[in-house]
């Protein structure tokens, strides 16, 4: 059997698998970020350690196994996040997690072009390099820093006292290049980053090292066994659920809403809106890594005191179609569609008294689907192809949700029977480690069973074109505020 961990922003979720990568148990334990002001997000490592070996019991109590019954396991989770430790591996500042976009001077005067074109990304603060390069500027001690990680990384390490992570998690840091799959020389350069301050490069199947006594400890699961170098959920999550072809736009609705489609070719967005990221069973992933979405959902939830998202669904059932012009733009935590904005904030346009709760929750359903329509219309434009959406994560279970995403766009949304597939794309990583598998792909190809698939309805097609047109002429008449 097999143990798949991710490392979420709100919680630490743990699948026990057999051999044939179906969920025999399960666990999750909750935890949260913090701010200590506005544009920062922090968490601390601690969390995701001691949420760690409990978490692995429960799954193993909800699958009859016990920690001798596994024989490999692998860690995916949150990318962007940026961890400087010592020597010693001990963290000398929280996590600046993926939410976090204080190291906006820190990119300011480098070649963007130049760097997208090398490295597929956004120049953004939200990304690793800015970050390490902000940490080594403003730690008071950060002449102690050994080296950089990343959630995943970190964890891989304090698990085998290995520094490996895969090409995935590296393309994500603005420091890899897509044509040399390695750290780039002169990436590195202009951030100021040593390259013996990052972990190694591999495979995400490959075998990181195996369980040490401490990691052992950490995790209750016996020392020796295999673990997997992992990668980050932006690949975890569509791996878990079986993608390893194009035609299919994946739209994980969880915190953040993270929306692309795999491609053979490392196409470069000039436009900037997506990125391009080398992907575990080959080709590359294309895609805008996020928006606070389902996060806005629970920031409304509690704000207007909904009792739970069923009552937040049902409620916003009841409006019509476009919320009788009421717009919300997603950019709670900076804008990410139609461009990437990190001063943007999120709002309400179009209240009126003849608006209640429900409008303000459907309002929200629809901002966060236009994002992900603005990454479908571009991709459609690079050439990628797109035949069905499918809806991963938490948000997945919510009918209204995919019916608003099918209807908007006229694609048909597939809902997998598994949506949480994070922890299962790390289990699958810990199969390949094992050896059960020869490669990403063999393994892959057993997974995504469909629940159920939402039809777009066409007769309501002109009403969320509308409410498109006003979400984007919205955008454009608050540009002088970001």
């Amino acid at each position: 059997m097999f143990v798949g961990i991710d490392i979420g922003t709100q919680s630490l979720k743990v699948v026990v698998a057999d051999a044939a990568l179906h969920i025999a148990g399960q666990a999750s334990a909750s935890y949260q970020p913090t701010f200590p002001q506005p544009g920062w997000a922090e968490q601390d490592p601690s969390l995701w350690e001691t949420a760690l070996a409990p978490t692995i019991a429960r799954a193993l109590d909800a699958a009859g196994a016990r920690p001798a019954d596994i024989g490999a396991m692998a860690v995916g989770g949150q990318l962007d996040g940026c961890i400087a430790v010592d020597e010693n591996l001990k963290p000398l500042h929280p996590c600046l997690i993926w939410m976090d976009r204080r190291a906006g001077q820190e990119i300011e005067g480098l070649p963007h072009g130049e760097i997208r074109d090398r490295t597929g990304v956004v120049t953004d603060p939200s990304h690793p390099a800015a970050k390490m390069r902000w940490l080594q500027n403003n730690l008071p001690d950060g002449e102690r820093i050994k080296l950089f990680h990343f959630p995943v990384s970190y964890l891989v390490h304090r698990l085998t006292g290995n520094a490996v992570m895969d090409h995935g998690l590296a393309s994500t840091t603005m420091l890899y290049a897509l044509q040399s799959r390695d750290l780039d020389p002169w990436l590195l350069d202009q951030f100021a980053i040593a390259r013996n301050r990052l972990p190694a490069i591999a495979d995400a199947g490959s075998c990181a090292g195996t369980l040490s006594r401490h990691g052992a400890e950490l995790c209750g699961l016996p020392a020796g066994i295999a673990v997997a170098v992992g990668t980050g959920d932006d690949f975890t999550t569509p791996l878990g659920a079986g993608l390893a072809a194009p035609g299919k736009l994946v739209c994980v609705l969880g915190t953040a809403e993270v929306v692309g489609a795999l491609h053979p070719e490392p196409i470069i967005d000039q436009a900037g809106l997506l990125e391009t990221h080398a992907y575990g069973s080959g080709g590359y992933f294309i895609e805008n890594p996020g928006w606070l979405s389902g996060g806005a959902l629970t920031w409304l939830r509690d704000l207007l005191k909904f009792k739970d998202f069923a009552e937040l669904d049902a409620l916003a059932d009841t409006v019509t179609p476009g919320c009788e012009a009421l717009t919300f733009l997603p950019a709670l935590n900076g804008a990410m569609a139609p461009e990437w904005i990190a001063s943007a904030r999120g709002c309400f346009y179009g209240l009126t008294p003849a608006h209640g709760p429900g409008h303000m929750a459907r309002a929200v359903l629809e901002g966060a689907a236009f994002a992900m329509g603005d990454v479908r219309n571009r991709l459609d434009s690079l050439g990628v192809d797109i035949n069905a959406i499918v809806a991963l994560g938490g948000g997945a279970r919510s009918r209204l949700w995919t019916q608003i995403r099918a209807d908007m766009t006229g694609l048909p949304v597939e809902v997998p029977t598994v949506t949480d597939t994070a922890p299962l794309g790390s289990a699958l990583l810990a199969a390949v480690a094992a050896g059960v598998f020869p490669d990403v792909p063999a393994a892959v190809a057993g997974l995504g069973a469909v629940s159920h698939r939402v039809a777009p309805n066409s007769a309501v097609k002109a009403q969320y074109d509308d409410a498109f047109a006003r979400y984007h002429l919205l955008f454009e008449s608050l540009r002088p505020l970001y």
